[in-house]
């Protein structure tokens, strides 16, 4: 399971605190405390068969005595009773708990032996057995909180009380869940949702940042984790998230050999990775008060010629990004502010009173491309620290691209509760100012780098998959389990990749050669490893991780990552590792892989490949290009192929669009639209195989090029509950059945991967669309809109309700 019932768990309609207790410093008291004082408007109910009142409300012996069934329940007991706590919470329709307790294995109360027949009884796994056949979610155990603070849900026991915020905590850690809170409650500073995960042995990391990523009050998402339970969860889950809002991650244990691998998947994923905790509570300020928009370069203002050398200094320090001054922005702050030095970092002057601060953003204003503006300021008789805040935030609309403050932890509680009121973060020193600045833009880069379009694999990569495939399975099943010398070079050559034969020579002062190795890793599945020491400043010890399947762009960006990659035969090298890539993604039974990649200036050679086989490998943490569902046809009269939608078809996809009339394009987007940019583009075509699927039909145009004639689409929900899909043919290509040819895949697809329901709608106006959905089996449904028509399919196992269309 993965976001199943946890709505109700972040918005609960009433709670239950089982185990409830007035014991002072017992976890049922602290728990029932926290329940009853922050403010919740739901019931919160008692249950501890020991007391009959506890502060005044009545208190229920059991669950089944409840008025009612509570949406989410806190049990604070014995873990020998979870199992049937549960089972009961389960049968009369909670949907979710938090169990706050360790999972030790537990003695019976009624004497000192086992209570189940062996030494330890896992009463976690009883747990989870009684929540399934209810799909009650459990977070824990050994879980400190979960906390929705805008509407008072407390179900834990942390050591305060929490404002609402825009940012979002989760954290496997409850110690360090407690000091977070204190220090940010300390700076007027809030959350929109915080998870002590505890032992994770339902919800886990995954599953909170999949709820998240479409969270309307969480603006970002902070994570301090070890280890990652289920990596193709996470993965899926993480790159959805980090294209709609920042995630930053900090990930303690650098000793562990693979915090490499740990920091390469982050960036996979489009995750900001920090190095302290320091870095990741200056996140609560920058992301969770303020609205930056993402830029590369900025302006600091200040009074002070020490302050801007400071602040300059702290820009250099955390990689450049003060954005040089166009003449014509000179110009006007010369005529606005004659006493300052139009340059950047602006210097007002020490005479500066706090209307200059103003006058400044005003005048920045019309030159975008000053960036995010940053005000450093040491308070002075002129410009008193507040007079400068409520100059600040009358002004602040001025600002395009954000605003943030520095006043050198000289700032009074109530100015500093203004500016957070006003969206104005607020730091210490310039150097966390400067450093929080450049977590923002790596935020950027990082998305940026998820929706670069691929050029496309080289020509030659691969032509005989099928064989190669083959020839393994054949030499698995004849009992060999490893290939090496001309068996190995033979199916690296049918990838497009020539091995050179003997071994390496001697490192040498104009080349490199970089061991690659295939790893089966416990959590990531097969991953790349990349070990190399010599020349080309590869770095004197180079040691890569990288997560397949890699696109060139991916590639390129590994590449990029050497200091003096300019030196590297970037194509070649690009296309020896996309090679090795598409190897290791279409032949499962390679468990591991050893090479050698001899790189010169102007060549790359392998050298002694080595492969192992087996039956059996974990799965690759991120789906590749599911190239089965390939299929070429015969359709009437044109030679057509339908096959799932990658990157490189971005522009065939971008010309599909402008070769729909703008009727077409109405009835599918319900409204009009013109066209789409490359964000939007990149979305459509860079897809998660693992739970979003776009079929297309392409054909080979007079000029040689492909070119898509129509497009079906599902993306199911993380449950796998539903699937919504939409469809579109060619303006020119209706009539010829394209669109039930793809819808009846799609649908085919859907039922195989057990999706139990297939959703779509249509305006009531569509007849074709309306018509083609009876017609497949389609149950038409109403909507809230009446111009809608709504469109169900059962295609597995009926869930206790049908699900409702949504508009998507």
């Amino acid at each position: 399971m993965t976001v199943r019932n946890l709505d109700t768990l972040f918005a609960p309609q009433s709670i239950a605190v089982i185990g409830a207790s007035s014991r002072a410093g017992s976890i049922g008291e602290m728990v029932w405390k926290r329940a009853t004082s922050c403010g919740f408007a739901g019931p919160v109910w008692p249950v501890n068969p020991r007391y009959t009142l506890l502060e005044g409300q009545r208190v229920f012996p059991d669950v089944d005595s409840l008025p009612d069934a509570p949406s989410v329940a806190v049990l604070c007991t014995r873990p020998e009773t979870w199992p049937s706590l549960i089972e009961a919470l389960g049968r009369r329709g909670t949907k979710a708990a938090v169990i706050i307790g360790e999972a030790h294995g537990s003695r019976s109360a009624a004497s000192n032996e086992p209570s189940v027949g062996s030494s330890q009884f896992d009463w976690t796994t009883g747990t989870l057995a009684a929540a399934r056949p209810h799909l009650l979610r459990v977070v824990g155990p050994a879980s400190l909180c979960v906390m929705t603070p805008s509407i008072g849900a407390c179900l834990g026991a942390p050591v305060c009380d929490v404002k609402s915020g825009g940012v979002a905590w989760v954290s496997a850690s409850n110690a360090l869940t407690n000091g977070v809170l204190g220090w940010a409650r300390a700076r007027g500073l809030g959350f929109s949702r915080i998870v002590a995960l505890g032992d994770e042995a339902d919800v886990d990391a995954g599953d909170v940042v999949d709820f998240l990523a479409s969270d309307a009050s969480t603006r970002a998402i902070l994570l301090a984790i070890e280890t990652i339970s289920a990596a193709r969860k996470f993965m899926s889950a993480a790159r959805a998230a980090a294209r709609n809002k920042p995630v930053l991650v900090l990930r303690t244990g650098h000793d562990d050999p693979f915090d490499r691998l740990y920091g390469a998947a982050f960036r996979r994923a489009g995750l900001v990775r920090v190095d302290s905790l320091d870095d990741l509570l200056d996140e609560i300020e920058t992301l969770g008060v303020g609205r930056v928009a993402a830029s590369d370069v900025a302006t600091v203002v200040t009074s002070d010629r020490g302050v801007a050398a400071l602040a300059k200094d702290a820009f250099g320090a955390a990689g450049g990004g003060l954005a040089p001054f166009p003449g014509a922005a000179r110009d006007a702050v010369a005529i606005a502010l004659p006493k300052a030095e139009g340059s950047n970092p602006l210097l007002l002057g020490d005479d500066a009173a706090a209307n200059d601060f103003g006058e400044a953003l005003r005048t920045l204003a019309p030159y975008r491309e000053t960036g995010t503006v940053f005000v450093v300021h040491a308070p002075t008789h002129s410009a008193p620290v507040a007079d400068v805040a409520r100059t600040l935030i009358a002004e602040r609309q001025h600002s395009y691209r954000g605003l943030l403050a520095c006043f050198f932890g000289c700032i009074d509680a109530a100015t500093r509760d203004d500016l957070h009121a006003a969206g104005i973060p607020v730091h210490t020193t310039p150097h966390r100012l400067a450093r929080g600045f450049a977590r923002l833009v790596d935020f950027r880069h990082g998305r940026e780098l998820l929706m670069q379009t691929p050029d496309g694999l080289p020509a030659d990569v691969p032509k005989d998959i099928d064989d190669a495939q083959q020839e393994v399975r054949e030499a698995l099943a004849n009992g060999t389990t490893e290939l090496s010398g001309a068996r190995a070079s033979r199916i690296l050559v049918r990838f497009g990749i020539a091995v050179t034969p003997g071994p390496c020579g001697a490192q040498s002062s104009d080349g490199v050669e970089i061991q690659t190795r295939l790893l089966n890793h416990r959590v990531f599945g097969p991953v790349f490893e990349f070990r190399a020491e010599g020349a080309l400043g590869l770095a004197d010890a180079l040691h890569e991780f990288s997560l397949p399947p890699l696109n060139p762009v991916l590639a390129r960006d590994l590449i990029a990552r050497s200091p003096r990659s300019r030196e590297l035969p970037g194509d070649m090298l690009l296309h020896a590792l996309t090679a090795l890539s598409q190897l290791v993604c279409y032949v499962e039974e390679i468990v591991a892989l050893r090479l050698t990649l001899k790189v010169t200036r102007d060549s790359v050679a392998v050298h002694e490949p080595q492969l192992t086989l087996g039956a059996h490998r974990k799965p690759l943490a991120i789906v590749p290009y599911p190239r089965a569902m390939e299929e070429t046809l015969d359709w009437r009269g044109m030679r057509i192929t339908v096959r799932p939608i990658r990157p490189e078809d971005e522009d065939a996809h971008r010309a599909f669009v402008a070769a729909n009339t703008a009727e077409d394009l109405r009835l599918r987007f319900f409204g009009a639209v013109r066209s789409f940019d490359h964000s939007q583009l990149a979305r459509m075509t860079q897809i998660d195989y693992d739970r979003e699927m776009a079929l297309i039909v392409t054909r080979t145009n007079a000029d040689g090029a492909s070119e898509t004639l129509a497009v079906a689409r599902a993306i199911a929900d993380p449950d796998n509950e539903t699937a919504e899909f939409a469809l579109a043919a060619r303006s020119d290509m209706k009539g010829q059945g394209l669109g039930s040819l793809l819808l009846t895949r799609i649908i085919d697809y859907e039922r195989k991967r057990g999706t139990r329901w297939m959703i779509g709608e249509a305006l009531r106006e569509n007849a074709g669309m309306i018509g083609l959905a009876r017609k497949l089996g389609f149950e038409l449904t109403r909507t809230d809109d009446p111009g809608v028509v709504g469109f169900r399919m059962r295609l597995g196992e009926t869930p206790a309700q049908p699900p409702s269309v949504a508009r998507s």
